[in-house]
C-alpha cells in the first residue's frame, strides 16, 4: 500500500491531477502477478507471488498495474503496453517498462499442457490448451513466431 500511495502521489504531482486511490485485491490466481481492472478501478496482486517476490513485486508489479489504470484515467482506451503505458511507467513514475515478470511460477502453476515451436518447449494453462482443442485460439512464440503445436513426446505436469 506504502509504494501504491507514493507513486500515486509521484504521477499525481507530476500530472497535475488527483487521480483516486485504486483499491487493491489479493485474489490475483495463476500464474499473472497482477491485473489492473478499469471497470471496479481496482488492482489484484497474487499474493502467493508476492509473498516469494516481495521487494520486486512492490518495485514493479505494483507500478505496473498502476500505470494501467493511470493510463485509462488519463488518456482512456488505448493499447495495453503502448506508448502511453511505457511513457506513464518510465516518465512519470520512474520505473522501467517491461511487460512481464520473471518469477519462478513452479508454486502457483497448475496443470500445464506442453506445446513446442522451432525453438523451446512450452506450457500452456489449462484454459489456453481448452481454447487450442476448441479451435478458439492459436498461440505463437513471441521469440521465433512460430505457431504452438501439441508436444505429443512430453507428458503434462
Amino acid at each position: 500500500m506504502r509504494c501504491l500511495r507514493e507513486k500515486l502521489q509521484q504521477a499525481n504531482q507530476q500530472l497535475d491531477r488527483n487521480y483516486p486511490e485504486p483499491k487493491l485485491v489479493y485474489q490475483q490466481r495463476g500464474t499473472a502477478a497482477g491485473t489492473a481492472w478499469m471497470d471496479s478501478y481496482e488492482i489484484r496482486l497474487n499474493p502467493v507471488l508476492l509473498m516469494e517476490n516481495q521487494q520486486t513485486f512492490i518495485d514493479e508489479v505494483v507500478p505496473h498495474e498502476l500505470a494501467h489504470l493511470l493510463v485509462w484515467k488519463h488518456f482512456g482506451r488505448v493499447a495495453p503496453h503502448g506508448k502511453e503505458w511505457k511513457w506513464m511507467m518510465e516518465a512519470v513514475l520512474g520505473v522501467p517498462a517491461r511487460r512481464t515478470h520473471k518469477f519462478e511460477v513452479q508454486s502457483v502453476r497448475k496443470n500445464t499442457f506442453p506445446y513446442r515451436c522451432r525453438c523451446q518447449l512450452h506450457q500452456l494453462t489449462v484454459r489456453r490448451h481448452n481454447r487450442v482443442v476448441r479451435g478458439e485460439a492459436e498461440y505463437r512464440c513471441v521469440q521465433c513466431g512460430d505457431l504452438l503445436k501439441a508436444d505429443a513426446t512430453t507428458s503434462c505436469n
